[in-house]
């Protein structure tokens, strides 16, 4: 699929309300693809309307990045009903919580696009998907849609695609030669890289300092021959927290954190463990997580979550079971 197939699409809609949603809690790549997709539908499309909506706000780093996108995001849905639905940067629409009705109600088409694969609920509702996993970010993507189009993207959309970008790679950490080119033709448009990549931190808040620590003092730690696996338990922040595990020398961390029956998890692992292991977070660990405590879970290959019902220490004995059969290895693990 192209952004051809969906200029056809809208175009014989002919819609007076285009909505694009993008999941909770909208990072920067979520943000910047809604911010740059819309302005280009405008150019196609220039008397419809056009909203975008995130359920429960977008994140605090994307809030900072603010003054870099002028684009109004909707915490409600409009109250005309859309004629066409898009979802960025979100593969199911578990990632869109309370908004995961309406969607499913809706009778308008609806178009995916995004860099994660795809849900098989996703694939019955949608009318067009644009799913990419070599891709490095949503925004990718996005900025693939100006050359099917022959159009170059403006110095502000250039902006916020390289932002995009920047933010899902860690700073082009995980990005891959087609990532580069894209970010090479976006500086050509106008970017100011130094500038954009100097944006993309915040401070660490003394409770994410505070979470981060919690997570190494309740650390269970297991090795399986020269991997170190670490799981802990916290109750907010859990991503930072891995991250934070996997920075002290884990190859692979899982953090949970619970509120009742529900069930929330972040797993980071670091680029070698992935590269020697062939183990993808995303489809070999979040996803049949997610299906086992009926939610949904996935990622990319050293980033994943999952969200689901059940309890904590059943999401390890789980994981640890994952893991082991996915690396070959049977019997009880090693400490």
């Amino acid at each position: 699929m192209s952004f051809h197939a969906v200029r056809s699409l809208i175009q014989e809609r002919a819609p007076k309300l285009i909505l694009i949603l993008c999941h909770q809690n909208a990072d920067p790549d979520a943000l910047c693809a809604a911010y740059v997709f819309s302005s280009l539908l405008r150019r196609i499309i220039p008397n419809t309307r056009i909203e975008v909506a995130s359920p429960e706000g977008i994140s605090k780093l994307s809030e900072a990045l603010s003054d870099l996108l002028p684009i109004r995001v909707l915490t409600e849905l409009p109250e005309v009903p859309a004629d066409v639905i898009v979802m960025l940067d979100t593969n199911t629409v578990k990632q869109l919580g309370p908004w995961e009705r309406f969607v499913k109600r809706s009778t308008a088409p609806l178009i995916v696009i995004d860099h994660h694969a795809s849900h098989p609920e996703t694939e019955r509702m949608a009318s067009i998907i644009i799913c990419d996993e070599n891709a490095s970010s949503t925004c990718e993507i996005i900025h693939r849609f100006f050359d099917e189009l022959g159009i170059r993207p403006s110095r502000e959309e250039a902006q916020a695609l390289f932002l995009g970008i920047a933010f899902d790679t860690k700073h082009f950490v995980l990005a891959n030669s087609e990532t580069f080119k894209a970010a090479a033709a976006l500086v050509e448009a106008g970017v100011d890289a130094q500038k954009i990549l100097s944006r993309l931190s915040l401070p660490t808040s003394l409770p994410e300092r505070i979470a981060r620590l919690k997570a190494c003092r309740r650390m269970q730690l297991m090795r399986i021959d020269d991997w170190l696996i670490a799981f802990s338990k916290v109750s907010s922040f859990q991503a930072s927290a891995a991250r934070a595990l996997v920075g002290m020398g884990a190859h692979l961390a899982m953090v949970g954190g619970q509120k009742g029956d529900s069930l929330q998890i972040s797993i980071r692992s670091d680029p070698e463990f992935h590269r020697e292991t062939g183990f993808h977070l995303g489809r070999d660990l979040a996803k049949p997580l997610g299906e086992f405590f009926h939610g949904m879970g996935g990622g990319h290959s050293t980033a994943a979550g999952v969200n689901g019902t059940g309890d904590y220490e059943s999401a390890v004995k789980r994981a640890i079971r994952i893991i082991r059969e996915k690396l070959g290895k049977k019997g009880p693990p090693s400490d």
